[in-house]
């Protein structure tokens, strides 16, 4: 851990991963908006590059129980969230940390292969988007299930506040876009919070 990450009492990073039109930065802001509700501090951005559609899109987030004075992309994250499962294999993670890599696939966590040292949480989260009409059959918005299987995968943020930010960050379906995220928290596979390993 690096010493400026270090002077920030209870900071956890996260990176996410997906393609443009899947809503990867409006993944991260609905997680950080969640936890600012619940009384914490957040840092949520993107990494641009050329911005298309289908694009491989980067976002990170930081929350911490006090103010983040960090001007920095996310290089060691805790927490690893991939909404395509096309970039499992592309995505870098640092050595291991004990934290969890929450997938997008069909694939059951232990068929996910990853370094060992990351916990792996794994949802089938196109599916689930698709049932609800979220986006088109060919392009899925996955960021609601996604936000809602890394909820409970991490432990990071609650559901009650993920629901309320999801209500506040998306315009479009919200009745929609809370019963797929709360739908993912129930049905995300992996080594859970709270449950025997």
């Amino acid at each position: 851990m690096s010493e400026r990450r270090a002077s920030v009492r209870g900071l956890t990073e996260v990176r996410l991963h997906g393609r443009g039109g899947q809503g990867t930065v409006v993944a991260s802001l609905m997680l950080a908006r969640a936890a600012m509700l619940e009384g914490r501090s957040v840092q949520a951005f993107p990494e641009f590059g050329v911005e298309r559609r289908g694009a491989p899109v980067t976002a990170f987030l930081r929350i911490a129980s006090e103010p983040i004075h960090l001007r920095c992309r996310v290089e060691r994250p805790d927490h690893v969230l991939v909404l395509d499962p096309a970039l499992l294999d592309r995505v870098e993670l640092p050595p291991p940390s004990g934290g969890v890599l929450v997938a997008n696939t069909p694939l059951a966590p232990s068929a996910v292969a990853v370094p060992g040292g990351w916990r792996i949480a794994s949802l089938d989260a196109t599916r689930i988007a698709r049932a609800r009409r979220l986006g088109s059959g060919a392009m899925p918005i996955v960021n609601s299930p996604m936000a809602g299987a890394f909820a409970r995968a991490t432990g990071l943020v609650g559901l009650d506040a993920l629901l309320a930010a999801i209500r506040e960050a998306v315009p479009t379906a919200p009745d929609e876009n809370v019963a797929a995220a709360a739908e993912a928290f129930e049905r995300v596979a992996g080594d859970l919070p709270g449950e025997p390993t």
